[in-house]
């Protein structure tokens, strides 16, 4: 096969390459990216089909993030080693793959599987799509062509709930993997057209030892995190998945000391503002994830939406994004980043805290204007964040700053999806049995029932019914107060979550003199 560099693609398609480049790339990245988020509009639709619990059910978004997370640490590897053209091919074909066998999933192994296919795609190819648009552009238009790929990003997961809530609506769960192939189908052909086959940058080592130990370790704290509810916190499983995850980070750590070639770069680490930036990433993502994975599961098991109205809820909180992202770059570039990403944390907090006192009778404008003003404080963190992590690292440092930075925020997605629900499901279990004590053998109870009783009674139904229908409700009434509070807990958990980060935000103020040498030196 002919080797094609992206020089002889210029001279080609002249100065309209850089855009044939962005299509291409977008067009596979919006349907991987709107996947990450899309499946949540159909989660109670999956439980009820497999007959899952919440504890199981996380697994479907907590799969594809931690898969996704590992797969970034493969992207420039792979890029390196096949180029542009082979690696994104490669990558959109796995999605395909993975979407198909989703979509027919006899049960939720093989579905959790698919998603696990889904995110290691997606994981390939985002930071590739990212480099090769960054690439493409002159330096002058490169912030230009970041808002670009920024607002494709932004908005996929904005828009995919909506539309993934009506084919739920409409037909079934299983038809939300069938919206990603087709875009991939489009993304293979242009990709044979428009992105270079060879690389120009030379093919390193890939420290294979650490992205396996990388990757045993955070899937074996997830598999403990997640089953710590339902077997048992002192159970020999979740036991043994939590020493095999303390194991795999000593030997990643080790491992990345002693390589030449480290998928992670240590010595980033031992910068404590940077320190202070990765802990902003890691909550960051917490929120990210931690927000879609929970809204649309509260306002279908407890006010009772349907999926499309469910994805109709984040839509305009994802619109309101998409025009803040690009405000937020420009004031990032007049401001120091710390003061936006502390404003930022500030108003994502006070929209969990708003959040926190959501009940069945919460209305449909007034819970997603609560999430608009957390999309405005993501908005806000967003473009702020990297720029702000990197300043603080030494030239030499930038390119394993970035990959860390990255990483670190996907890190927290996934984890902070499973603790979310590890901690929704433990706190409704427990205001659940708390309610139940309040009511069994008291008077509350007898009050309760005798008035449900007579309430069915006067309906016409008979007395052998109306005992048991009259405790059954009951029984239910309580169910739902238990879930609303343990949703209500969760967001509060989220708002303190962030409040916290405020800590480490304002310790990444800028010392003066130190930055400016390291401005002076690049």
């Amino acid at each position: 096969m002919t080797q094609v560099t992206a020089e002889n693609l210029f001279v080609r398609y002249g100065a309209a390459y850089k855009w044939y480049v962005s299509v291409t790339v977008l067009v596979g990245l919006i349907a991987m990216v709107a996947s990450a988020t899309i499946v949540n509009v159909a989660m109670p639709d999956i439980m009820g089909e497999f007959g899952l619990g919440q504890d199981q059910a996380q697994w479907l978004s907590t799969a594809f993030l931690a898969s996704m997370t590992a797969a970034m640490l493969i992207a420039t590897w792979a890029v390196q080693s096949f180029g542009s053209r082979t690696a994104y091919i490669s990558a959109l074909v796995a999605f395909t793959v993975g979407s198909i066998i989703g979509a027919f999933s006899p049960n939720d192994t093989v579905l959790i599987v698919a998603r696990i296919i889904q995110g290691a795609a997606a994981g390939v190819a985002q930071p590739l799509g990212m480099v090769a648009i960054f690439q493409v552009f002159p330096a002058d238009r490169r912030g230009m062509a970041m808002g670009i790929y920024g607002m494709g990003v932004i908005l996929a997961p904005a828009l995919g709930p909506a539309l993934g809530g009506m084919l739920v609506d409409n037909y079934s769960w299983r038809y939300v993997f069938f919206i990603g192939p087709p875009f991939c189908i489009v993304g293979i052909l242009l990709a044979t057209l428009f992105l270079p086959t060879i690389s120009k940058e030379k093919r390193s080592p890939f420290d294979w030892i650490g992205f396996i130990l990388l990757s045993s370790g955070i899937a074996a704290f997830l598999a403990g995190l997640s089953n710590g509810q339902r077997m048992g916190w002192d159970s020999v499983f979740v036991y043994s998945s939590f020493c095999l995850a303390a194991a795999s980070l000593l030997g990643f750590l080790l491992q990345e000391q002693r390589t030449p070639t480290p998928i992670l770069a240590l010595d980033v680490y031992r910068n404590p503002r940077f320190v202070a930036a990765s802990a902003v990433a890691f909550i960051l993502g917490i929120g990210l994830y931690g927000s879609t994975y929970l809204v649309p599961l509260f306002v279908q098991t407890v006010q009772g939406y349907a999926p499309t109205e469910s994805g109709l809820l984040l839509m305009p909180a994802g619109i309101v994004l998409g025009f803040v992202f690009p405000l937020a770059g420009r004031l990032s570039d007049r401001m120091h980043p710390h003061i936006l990403i502390l404003a930022g944390l500030a108003v994502f907090g006070l929209s969990n805290f708003l959040m926190s006192h959501a009940d069945t009778s919460t209305e449909f404008w007034t819970f997603a204007g609560w999430v608009v003003i957390g999309r405005i404080g993501l908005g806000f963190i967003l473009p702020s964040l990297n720029g702000g992590a990197l300043r603080v690292l030494d030239h030499h440092l930038l390119s394993h700053g970035a990959g860390a930075i990255n990483f670190i925020r996907q890190l927290g997605g996934a984890i902070g999806v499973d603790l979310l629900s590890v901690y929704l499901e433990r706190k409704t279990t427990t205001y659940a049995s708390e309610l139940n004590a309040m009511q069994t053998g008291t008077h509350t109870a007898v009050s309760s029932l005798n008035l449900i009783a007579t309430t069915l009674n006067r309906a016409g139904l008979s007395g052998h019914i109306r005992a048991g229908e009259a405790h059954r409700f009951l029984s239910r009434m309580i169910e739902a107060q238990a879930s609303v509070m343990g949703f209500r807990e969760s967001f509060l958990c989220v708002a303190v979550i962030f409040f916290a980060a405020l800590l480490p935000a304002w310790y990444m103020q800028p010392k003066r003199r130190s930055d400016q040498e390291r401005q002076e030196i690049r």
